[in-house]
């Protein structure tokens, strides 16, 4: 085991000097400066509806040329084209033959990096083979759906060196940046507990044999359209967290995971399944007699995991997408100073010695502290941000991975996160297959998160 360690360790060292580590911090605090390329040439792989927001947000920039776009549905390759011209760009190179054109994509010299937006189940092996040749990889959530595809990007990115960028996007929200500068000011004290998740009503995007994107029928598969072609297939298959990063990402950043801190195990519980069934049988295009109200849904309507972390911090998350509801992300932060609630959940905070006793903070205060501790990236780019997707988060992420690129520099998101966050899922499909019994996480940075310093969201 010391010796796999060493070699790890001697890889990652040996990858750092060459690819520019120690600009990692300014790249990701907003103090950016260049000594890279000016001007760098990307590639797109999928450029549906995600694939085509990250493309109308970077083809906007000055120093980013979009060289070649892959996708095997011809109307996404148009619109992607439509977008470039709206941009007064040049039309991409088109790959498009079949599922595997993407290798003739990652084999063109002028692309120094492609960005991956695919179905879920393509984004670990896009990106491996991405990584072989060399281009600086952006990957989309979830970066993987099984342990091997998390463990298959790790062993790729130290095998060549190759960098990845998670395109976690709710890591740059603007109260999830605030909180951190919070947390790095000890506002809180020290923390024991945090709360998150995705919930998020999907049933109009796992059924649609519509022309939009949400909610016409009660189709999916390969007659259904957008996100239900593949997507629905998980909640049919899979009893799990499917979606978790969005939620334990900007808890991972808190707690320092991979940085000083790493999840320990996890617990996870599954709900009966009856959303799904629900919907389709009440829905105008279905009804108890349609094929899919006889199938049967393994996802559990509400699936809550427990991870401890090995500095004893527990997180709380939550997968609920089956069901009629709000959407939430679920953030609440508790420490030995006070608690903080997030926007979906109610906007409240009590510090000890500040707020009130045992109240919680009005809508007022609330207000100041997130101004007093405001990030600088917002601080400074927040006009810019404005029209981007997601409240202005989609700026940032896409800012962050195109410096990243320009400076081969290592990224505030990266492989070891991606693939930390992403096997919750399969390590929660198997406590729920045994009982809720507790499920060790892997070290996928192979003991170094014990010296790795925190950098993501640092300022000089």
């Amino acid at each position: 085991m010391s010796q796999e360690i060493n070699r790890r360790s001697f890889i990652k060292k040996a990858s750092a000097f060459g690819v520019g580590a120690f600009v990692a911090p300014q790249i990701s605090s907003g103090n950016m400066f260049y000594s890279g390329k000016s001007r760098i040439n990307l590639g797109f792989i999928g450029v549906g509806l995600r694939g085509r927001a990250h493309l109308g947000l970077i083809s906007k920039r000055e120093d980013v040329r979009v060289t070649a776009i892959c996708d095997i549905n011809s109307d996404a390759i148009q619109e992607a084209q439509k977008v470039l011209r709206e941009n007064n760009r040049a039309e991409a190179e088109v790959y498009q033959k079949d599922e595997q054109s993407y290798r003739e994509l990652l084999k063109r010299k002028d692309i120094d990096g492609v960005l991956i937006a695919t179905p879920w189940r393509w984004h670990s092996p896009m990106a491996v083979d991405a990584m072989r040749q060399k281009k600086y990889v952006g990957l989309e959530v979830p970066a993987a759906t099984t342990l091997e595809g998390c463990w298959n990007l790790v062993k790729a990115h130290e095998e060549t060196g190759t960098h990845l960028m998670f395109l976690e996007n709710v890591c740059y929200a603007r109260e999830v940046l605030a909180v951190l500068k919070m947390v790095r000011e000890n506002v809180f004290g020290t923390l024991v507990h945090a709360t998150c998740g995705y919930k998020h009503d999907l049933r109009g995007v796992k059924f649609n044999d519509g022309k939009s994107a949400y909610g016409e029928g009660v189709k999916f598969g390969e007659d259904a359209v957008s996100e239900a072609k593949w997507r629905t297939e998980h909640s049919l298959k899979r009893n799990a967290d499917l979606y978790p990063t969005h939620g334990v990402g900007p808890v991972a950043k808190w707690l320092n995971i991979n940085r000083g801190n790493r999840f320990l195990f996890l617990t996870s519980t599954a709900t009966k399944s009856e959303g799904l069934h629900n919907y389709i049988v009440n829905h105008p295009k279905g009804g108890a007699d349609h094929p899919n109200a006889k199938l049967d849904w393994k996802l559990g309507d509400i699936v809550t995991t427990v991870i401890k972390t090995t500095n004893g911090e527990t997180i709380i998350i939550s997968h609920d997408t089956n069901l009629p509801r709000p959407y939430s992300w679920g953030f609440t932060l508790h420490g030995t100073n006070g608690v903080w609630n997030g926007q979906f959940e109610g906007k409240r905070l009590y510090v000890e010695g500040k707020s009130e006793s045992h109240q919680w903070s009005n809508d007022e205060m609330y207000k100041k502290y997130m101004e007093k501790y405001d990030h600088p990236l917002w601080k400074k780019y927040a006009e810019e941000a404005q029209e981007a997707g997601h409240g202005g988060i989609d700026y940032f992420t896409d800012k962050l991975f195109v410096e990243s690129v320009k400076e081969n520099a290592h990224p505030p998101i990266d492989v070891y996160d991606a693939a930390a966050w992403s096997s919750i899922t399969p390590l929660s499909e198997k406590s729920i297959a045994m009982g809720s019994k507790p499920v060790y996480f892997p070290d996928f940075t192979g003991g170094q998160y014990i010296q790795n310093e925190p950098i993501f969201g640092k300022t000089k």
